[in-house]
């Protein structure tokens, strides 16, 4: 299949909704073949038949996964080599908000953002790069936030755990230039997107989806609310040969939140 990413071999974790069937998707369109993954292993299935149904049989496979447990990263990959023949694209797009500022933070809850949103990235680079150097060039995709670089003081952890992908998204694409692996590693600063997290978020705040989307385009200077494809464009590229020269660097997309 021709496109910007023809031939590529994709793995895109959070894939059952939201942002990572957006990138799953457009990574597909672009002639990837994608490893759909998610710990709701029926949402990731869910992506990947509406993927083949569209784009043909053999385009995209799924698997259930949960990010922070290091087994199943060794799972996912093997079904990557099994089912795809390799991997050279890592998209690690799963990932959970918590609120509560640093006096009402829930402990438990830090935690767990950051198993899911850094320890998740640590495992999966660590479990995939054997298999990614066999298939390069190759290119680790990791989103993250605008929230990472700009802080709030009503999500002390969210901040710190993106701002921890942003660092270590540099530290790997480092190591992986210092040892000649043809593997590059960038990040994704996105700021609100209208994606189901955002219904969640209408409901804690008693809100119609739509009031909440006025209320968050206020804020953005550009004054709208991001869509899906907004990001995984920028996966695309990432994915891409069109990339080749990029290493350690962040695309913020987040309307120009931080220029102000």
């Amino acid at each position: 299949m021709a496109g910007r990413c023809a031939g590529k071999l994709a793995l895109v974790t959070g894939a059952a909704q939201g942002l990572g069937a957006a990138h799953a998707r457009r990574l597909a369109e672009e002639g990837a073949r994608v490893l759909c993954t998610d710990i709701n292993g029926e949402g990731a299935a869910a992506t990947a038949v509406a993927i083949d149904r569209d784009l043909g049989d053999g385009t995209a496979f799924s698997c259930a996964h949960d990010v922070t447990v290091p087994e199943q990263w060794e799972a996912a990959v093997e079904t990557a080599r099994d089912r795809m023949g390799g991997l050279n694209v890592l998209v690690n797009n799963a990932g959970i908000g918590v609120g509560g500022n640093i006096e009402t933070c829930d402990f438990a809850d830090w935690k767990r953002c950051f198993s899911i949103n850094v320890d998740s990235i640590f495992h999966g680079c660590q479990k995939a790069l054997p298999l990614m150097r066999e298939h390069a060039p190759g290119s680790i995709v990791n989103i993250s936030s605008i929230a990472g670089l700009i802080a709030s003081d009503t999500m002390p952890a969210y901040n710190a755990s993106k701002a921890a992908v942003w660092m270590l998204s540099k530290s790997i694409a480092l190591h992986c230039a210092k040892n000649n692996m043809g593997i590059r590693c960038n990040s994704v600063h996105p700021t609100f997107v209208d994606t189901p997290i955002l219904d969640g978020t209408a409901q804690q705040h008693n809100l119609e989806k739509g009031v909440l989307l006025e209320k968050l385009a206020r804020q953005i200077p550009l004054k709208f609310v991001g869509e899906p494809n907004d990001i995984a464009n920028a996966v695309v590229y990432l994915a891409s040969d069109e990339s080749r020269f990029m290493t350690g660097a962040e695309i913020k997309l987040d309307g120009g939140i931080s220029a102000m």
